[in-house]
């Protein structure tokens, strides 16, 4: 125990002098580090934090994390080492780095439906911009009053046509990074609408409302199911404890009556 103390002490003085620096190995090992990145992490990371944090940073603040947490760990295991302690220091190793994606991942789920209604929202603003504005330059309209989660997608989508991409694909990429419901169909219209002479403009334009507004409907009655299922929920938990409550009551009366 002692040698367990006095190795946690020499590693947090080594740490604190940067004679051991996490940050310096990883900064040096970041093209292969990053290799261990998930595919969905940075669209996790936007989910929860718009374009405020940014992923890679966020990601390298996991790895020292577990960098810290497995040197923290071989330190536990010095005196003792054996191959079920090598496999200890991999599966804590593995849960200390999977932690924070695992959390992202969750919180994503969580809010999965929230996000899913912002887009119909969001579509139908852009809808209205769209009867004064070139597609490309309703985007970019939009950006500033869209969902925080929608933003980095959307300028992303905005500088790759400002570049000079006129394909569908910088469209497909947004629904892509967002895959919630009826996404790649809106952003297939919405390209359409783009390549649209101005004279059949107002006929694709009814075309995308009205599309819009089904989707809109749609997001009303998943949101009306919802809360019905909620308040079945909460119904039967209050059946089932005032039916149980009441039963204990009578139990006991019956007890109390008989002198049992």
């Amino acid at each position: 125990m002692e040698i367990f103390i006095v190795a946690i002490i020499i590693l947090f003085v080594l740490i604190y002098t940067r004679r051991v620096d996490t940050k310096t190995f990883i900064a040096e090992n970041d093209i292969y580090l990053k290799s261990l990145k998930e595919k969905d992490y940075d669209f996790y990371v936007s989910a929860k934090y718009g374009d405020k944090v940014d992923p890679n940073q966020l990601f390298m603040k996991r790895l020292q994390l577990t960098f810290i947490g497995i040197l923290f760990v071989t330190i536990l295991f010095i005196t003792n080492m054996s191959f079920i302690n090598f496999i200890a220091i991999i599966l804590v190793a593995f849960l200390i780095f999977k932690s924070q994606y695992m959390s992202l991942k969750k919180y994503y789920k969580k809010y999965m439906h929230e996000i899913d209604q912002m887009l119909p929202y969001y579509l139908k603003s852009l809808e209205i911009l769209c009867q004064n504005y070139t597609v490309p330059v309703a985007i970019s309209r939009s950006i500033d009053d869209a969902p925080d989660i929608f933003k980095p997608g959307l300028k992303d989508m905005i500088a790759r046509i400002d570049a000079g991409d006129s394909t569908i694909k910088p469209y497909m990429d947004f629904a892509i990074k967002y895959p919630v419901r009826d996404s790649m169909r809106m952003m297939r219209l919405l390209y359409r609408l783009s390549l649209g002479a101005q004279e059949n403009k107002y006929q694709q334009l009814l075309m995308f409302s009205k599309s819009v507004s089904n989707l809109q409907n749609k997001a009303r009655e998943v949101k009306y199911k919802n809360r019905l299922s909620n308040m079945e929920r909460r119904t039967m938990l209050m059946l089932i404890v005032t039916g149980g409550g009441t039963m204990v009551i009578l139990l006991l009366s019956t007890m109390l009556l008989f002198g049992i």
